[in-house]
C-alpha cells in the first residue's frame, strides 16, 4: 500500500509539473526543432544555389575564352555574367564575373562601363577581402585612365596593405608618372621594391626594375647645334 501510494504522489508530482511548465517546454522544443530543420532548409538551399552559381560562371568563362571569335561568344559572355549578377549577386561567383566584364570593357576602352562594373565589385565585397583589394587596385588604374588622378590616387593610399602592398606601391608609382611627377613616382617604385624583396610574389620584378631604370636614369644632355 505504501508502494502504491508512493507511485501516485510520483504521479501526481509530474502531473503537477507538467501543469506547470509542460507547455513552455513543449514550445522550447518545438521551437528548437524547427530552428534545426529551418537551418538545414536554408544550407541545402544555399549549397544549391551555390553550386548553381558555379556552373554558371564556368560556362562564363568558357564564353570569355571564345570572345574573340566572334560577337556571339562576347554577347554569351555578358549574358552569362548578368545572370550571375542579377539572380546570384550574393555569391562571390557574381563578384568575379563583375571583375571580368570590366577587364573587357577596358580591353575595348570603355573606362566607363568598367567603372561601374568595379564600383559594383566594391559595394557587394567584404572590406578587406582579397576581392576588394583586387577590384580597389583596377579601379584606381581605371580613374588614372581617365585622368582622374587625384581619385586613383586616393583609392591606392586607402588599401595596399599585406599582400597588395607592392602592388599598389608599383600602381601609385604608374600613376605619379602619367602625371609627370616623376621624383614622387620613383619614390612609390623604390618603396615598391622594397616590399616585393620580402615578397617577390606580389608582382614583376622585372617589370619593376624597368620602371626604376627608367625613371632614376638621368635625361640625355640636349646636344649643342653644330656651329
Amino acid at each position: 500500500m505504501d508502494s502504491f501510494r508512493t507511485e501516485e504522489e510520483q504521479v501526481e508530482a509530474i502531473r503537477r509539473w507538467w501543469d506547470e511548465n509542460g507547455r513552455s517546454t513543449l514550445v522550447t522544443i518545438v521551437l528548437v526543432l524547427v530552428a534545426v530543420f529551418g537551418w538545414q532548409g536554408w544550407q541545402r538551399y544555399s549549397d544549391e544555389r551555390t553550386a548553381t552559381a558555379s556552373d554558371v560562371y564556368q560556362r562564363m568563362l568558357e564564353a570569355a575564352s571564345a570572345a574573340g571569335q566572334g560577337t556571339q561568344a562576347t554577347t554569351e559572355l555578358e549574358r552569362l555574367a548578368g545572370v550571375l549578377r542579377s539572380d546570384f549577386g550574393g555569391t562571390v561567383y557574381a563578384r568575379f564575373a563583375a571583375l571580368h566584364l570590366a577587364s573587357a570593357a577596358v580591353a575595348e576602352d570603355d573606362l566607363e562601363t568598367a567603372e561601374t562594373e568595379l564600383r559594383w565589385v566594391l559595394g557587394k565585397a567584404s572590406t578587406g577581402s582579397e576581392i576588394a583589394a583586387v577590384a580597389q587596385l583596377r579601379l584606381a588604374r581605371v580613374l588614372a585612365a581617365a585622368g582622374e588622378t587625384g581619385q586613383a590616387l586616393g583609392l591606392l593610399e586607402e588599401g595596399g596593405n599585406g599582400d597588395y602592398r607592392a602592388a599598389y606601391l608599383l600602381a601609385r608609382g604608374d600613376v605619379l608618372a602619367a602625371a609627370e611627377r616623376n621624383e614622387e613616382a620613383l619614390e612609390a617604385y623604390r618603396e615598391a621594391e622594397a616590399v616585393v624583396q620580402a615578397y617577390p610574389a606580389q608582382l614583376n620584378v622585372e617589370t619593376l626594375q624597368a620602371k626604376l631604370q627608367s625613371l632614376a636614369s638621368p635625361a640625355p644632355a640636349s646636344s649643342k647645334g653644330e656651329s
